[in-house]
């Protein structure tokens, strides 16, 4: 029975960020220190004929003007490592194709993206620097360029990276059962499009890079907006060749990551590799249009997918051919794209399956894991086919998700293909069913749909839409945790794993508190640095309550044992004894007790303790977590919406989630999970989309144009919890963080359907935006007209 763990507690950091007395990369200030600003493309494609820097570096306070020739000794920015390793078996049985491809620090031949980094300017501050970035003269030779991920894929294609042979920079192909059977022995057989546009993911806090090189110590510190600093540390120690631990990396307090802020960018490795060359600390936080242009986006997915299924509902096959338009380079390598494969049939059995993917490059910026990375995209294909297959065979799309679902019975359920790491994919815990009732009890279906008509009488077209998903979480390899106990009895732990605003200081002294029998508030959390760990890995995937926390419990009750032998030898007995609040004695005697402060003072070394014979002083223990496979959190979400026909808005009245994140740590924290990601759903369904023209040229660069919801368009959501404990930790946790960006584009797609019936429209292009909306109307309308006449 954990005392802590199941509690919501405030936040610890909570005090310090809303008083003004946070950290961030843009508070840092160096003594010397210089700032700096990048002078970009203006052109998707185009080759670079001359840069002059002569009227720039003549402005007084300017430090230094840098191009791709004066850093030639910085190795390029590749994929990265740990993202591109696939085990032996899941080689073998998805046949991937990975080309090497790479972004060059500063451009040198040719630029392949708007907002590409062409040169840096270091000057005395911003101002100057700016100046100095705008007398920069660079000729361009306009090459023709690729927006289309079909046109880049053709043979005849231009080439956006020059070594390779096509534009087809990644490929696999994962299958399982008899899809062309199932296919000729279906009912009915349809075939859908479905399109999940680019998203930016606009943290509060823009990236900024902080460095300066420690001539005494020969020690390169950097300060990172990050949600990888090991990440950056190793990334830079193969840039600048230089070894690991001559590196240290800071995340500070980070304003928000959701995933771009993960990987590295060429921004954090030539400001330290300056920094270094100009033996003076270097300062850049990036401004917000640059963050629009240059800043990694996401998703960005064309799904061709065909459905096969029976007059009673059952879905007997899925065969889905996607695309992923990647920009320019791809760093993360089938990371987004084998997440959409082995997600995409969800809580459902299908027991016959076949996707393939193209990863494309085009002139675009790169595309990198966002929120929930590739699992929002296939949730909405996914959800998308329930939907459309209930309508067709005229039934509620309730039917049709419990006729395909996964029972409880059927736990532990493999769906026959294989996990990224390797392991099969194998649902471990949950009771998907189970949900389902339990998001039709709080909102009440039944009643809903008694409304639903009346309201529809009155001319108010409102709507229910649902989704489920099934995520992965908790991925590896490692995580590690390093708890010490000084002479004061305080416990500190360090922490590999980096937190972005998700609580981490608060949740991991809860399960420590249980672990060491202290309470929360005599344990200090330190995260983001380099050197609080030698190893560690960062906060991404859903991964960080899974590993870290089953990392700091581990080594919380390897500590336990330790104090536990000292306290004995103190307390002179062999009985059996109990650690509470940081009080430790016999169950027989309470009355006779040590505390931690007893305990941390015998564990001094030589005269000063009083250890047991043959221990070693200190009180010093670290334990490194490997999960065996992902963890598999599940959720059921429901939109009810209202839809103005004649204008194509969409009013979200009321939204409703059922999560099993397995062990709920601090309920209000996940609560709080679950309603930011929410917040990035409805985005991502009714308002965001980055849009290129032809030419390569961002028309989204800007709030006007790229558009984001405010409190005013995110209704509080109702929540209720599942606990269906992981069998792959000790503490039986799943992941939560992406959890609730994954499904509102699905739910609330198919609350439009359902508000504009008998109309039949298909909303299976994000965003539903006004005047795409507007138009689907039209065309339906023209259509009904039609058959009525007819």
């Amino acid at each position: 029975m954990h005392k802590y763990i199941g509690k919501s507690m405030h936040r610890k950091e909570d005090y310090r960020l809303l008083t003004g007395m946070g950290m961030f990369v843009g508070d840092i200030s160096l003594t010397n220190m210089a700032e700096a600003v990048f002078v970009r493309s203006p052109h998707a494609h185009a080759k670079i004929v001359g840069i002059n820097i002569e009227a720039a570096k003549a402005l007084k306070g300017v430090y230094g003007i840098f191009t791709a020739k004066d850093i030639e000794d910085l190795k390029p920015l590749t994929q990265f490592e740990s993202h591109c390793f696939l085990p032996p078996n899941l080689v073998e049985a998805i046949s991937p194709t990975i080309n090497f491809n790479y972004e060059d620090i500063l451009a040198k031949k040719k630029v392949t993206y708007v907002g590409q980094s062409v040169a840096i300017v270091v000057a005395k501050n911003r101002y100057i620097a700016e100046d100095a970035a705008d007398l920069v003269e660079v000729t361009y030779e306009p090459l023709q360029p690729l927006v289309d991920p079909y046109e880049a894929r053709k043979e005849d294609a231009i080439l956006i990276q020059e070594h390779l042979e096509n534009n087809i920079q990644s490929h696999f192909h994962v299958t399982t059962g008899n899809v062309e059977q199932a296919f000729a022995e279906a009912d009915y057989i349809m075939n859908e499009k479905i399109r999940t546009p680019r998203l930016g993911s606009n943290p509060l806090e823009t990236r900024g890079v902080v460095a300066k090189f420690d001539t005494r110590n020969q020690e390169l510190r950097v300060w990172s907006s990050s949600q990888m600093p090991y990440e950056i540390r190793s990334t830079l120690a193969h840039c600048l060749s230089l070894p690991d631990l001559s590196i240290r990396v800071t995340a500070p307090d980070v304003g928000g990551g959701f995933g771009p802020k993960g990987g590295v960018h060429p921004e954090e490795i030539v400001i330290p590799y300056l920094a270094k060359k100009l033996q003076r600390p270097i300062k850049w936080v990036e401004d917000r249009m640059e963050h629009l242009t240059s800043a990694r986006q996401s998703r960005d997915q064309i799904h061709d997918v065909k459905v096969s299924f029976k007059q009673d509902g059952t879905i007997t096959a899925i065969k889905d051919f996607f695309v992923i338009d990647s920009g320019a380079v791809n760093f993360f390598a089938l990371t987004c794209a084998y997440n959409s494969a082995y997600h995409l049939r969800g809580a459902y059995k299908i027991p016959n399956y076949d996707s393939e993917c193209e990863v494309i490059l085009t002139n675009k910026t790169p595309n990198v894991p966002f929120r929930g990375a590739g699992r929002p995209e296939v949730v909405f294909v996914m959800d998308r086919i329930i939907d459309i297959v209930a309508r067709k065979l005229k039934v509620d799309p309730i039917e049709i998700m419990k006729k395909n679902m996964i029972q409880a019975e059927d736990m532990p359920y493999d769906q026959g293909i294989l996990v990224k790491d390797g392991h099969q994919l194998i649902y471990d815990s949950g009771d998907y069913p189970d949900a389902l009732r339990k998001a039709v009890d709080l909102v009440d279906y039944d009643a809903f749909r008694k409304e639903q008509e009346e309201k529809k009488k009155e001319g108010k077209l409102v709507g229910i839409g649902i989704s489920s998903y099934v995520e992965g979480t908790g991925a590896g390899p490692y995580e590690g945790a390093h708890i010490s106990i000084d002479p004061s009895g305080h416990v500190t732990a360090y922490l590999g794993c980096t937190p972005q605003g998700q609580g981490h200081e608060t949740v991991f002294s809860q399960i420590a508190a249980d672990g060491l029998g202290v309470n929360p508030q005599n344990i200090t959390v330190r995260v983001g640095e380099t050197t609080v760990l030698p190893m560690g890995q960062g906060t991404y995937a859903s991964r960080s309550a899974v590993n870290a926390g089953s990392a700091i419990y581990e080594a919380a009750l390897k500590m336990r044992e330790k104090v536990l032998k000292i306290a004995a030898h103190l307390l002179k007995t062999d009985e059996d004894l109990v650690i509470d609040e940081g009080k430790i004695y016999a169950e027989t005697s309470p009355e006779k007790f040590v505390t931690y402060q007893d305990v941390g003072r015998a564990a001094l070394p030589a005269k000063l303790g009083n250890l047991p014979a043959g221990m070693e002083a200190s009180l010093e223990v670290t334990h490194y977590f490997a999960p065996p496979t992902v963890t598999f959190a599940a959720s059921i979400h429901m939109a009810q919406v209202e839809v103005d026909k004649e204008t194509g808005f969409v009013d979200l009245q009321k939204y409703s989630v059922v999560h099993d994140c397995g062990t709920v740590i601090n309920p209000m924290i996940v609560d709080g999970q679950v309603q930011g990601g929410i917040a990035q759903g409805i985005g991502s369904a009714l308002y965001e989309e980055i849009v290129y023209d032809q030419t390569g040229q961002l028309l989204t660069g800007t709030y006007m144009d790229y558009l984001l919801p405010t409190s005013m368009e995110v209704p509080t959501v109702a929540k209720a919890h599942q606990e269906f404990k992981s069998t792959r930790n000790r503490l039986g946790i799943k992941g939560v963080g992406e959890g609730g960006a994954i499904a509102p584009p699905a739910a609330i797609a198919n609350a439009i359907v359902d508000a504009l019936h008998p109309l039949e429209i298909k909303t299976n292009d994000l965003p539903i935006s006004p005047n795409k909306l507007r138009t689907w109307i039209k065309e339906a309308e023209a259509s009904f007209q039609a058959l009525q006449t007819n």
